[in-house]
């Protein structure tokens, strides 16, 4: 009678070097497309930077909780962690990608993922729509540009008139406000690099 038993055991070394070989690629993929390095994604997980090394390389066998934290960190579920790995591009219909309304100026996400330290957004201001911003911690910068129309930013005791192409940088531990300017639709971008927190 045949055994099955060697078939299965090599099978099953090569479903695990498979499931190693789509980890150390997503999981390198996924730090790359956020622009970090090994270090900081790292200390974001709770890992030490030898263990994330050894996971890009396939050298390492983790535990379900260092996956876990690995997945945390990338923001993604344990199971992409393991799949085929995706194409190099991704399409995000615009629908997909976050929104919400401040009064009445549709604000939208930029990115369909967080970049630790970074947002990134599109308002659209109907005519002659106000809208107040929120004010960050120390040590954050704030960046307003405008792509069609013309905006006001209130900031500081100012007042900056932004035309299309404009750009006007701002600490954004401060109270501020936007007004749309032109009888007609307006559209700016607003990016705000936080403060760092906590020491390295």
């Amino acid at each position: 009678m045949l055994s099955l038993a060697p078939m299965y055991w090599q099978n099953a070394r090569t479903m695990a070097d498979l499931a190693a070989t789509h980890l150390a690629e997503n999981v390198r993929s996924l730090r790359e497309q956020r622009g970090l390095t090994q270090q900081q994604i790292a200390k974001i997980a709770g890992v030490p930077r030898a263990t994330w090394g050894n996971l890009e390389s396939g050298a390492s066998n983790p535990t379900l909780q260092v996956l876990t934290k690995v997945a945390a960190a990338l923001q993604v579920r344990l199971e992409e962690l393991l799949a085929a790995p995706r194409t190099g591009a991704r399409h995000v219909v615009a629908r997909e990608l976050f929104s919400r309304r401040r009064g009445e100026v549709q604000i939208r996400r930029l990115l369909p993922e967080a970049l630790p330290g970074l947002e990134i957004e599109r308002m659209t201001f109907p005519p002659r729509a106000t809208m107040t911003g929120v004010p960050h911690t120390a040590g954050t910068r704030e960046y307003l540009t405008v792509e069609r129309g013309c905006v006001e930013l209130r900031v500081g005791g100012e007042s900056y008139v932004v035309a299309a192409g404009d750009v006007v940088v701002f600490r954004g531990d401060q109270k501020h406000a936007y007004v749309s300017v032109f009888e007609k639709e307006s559209i700016a971008y607003s990016v705000i690099a936080f403060a760092p927190t906590g020491s390295g």
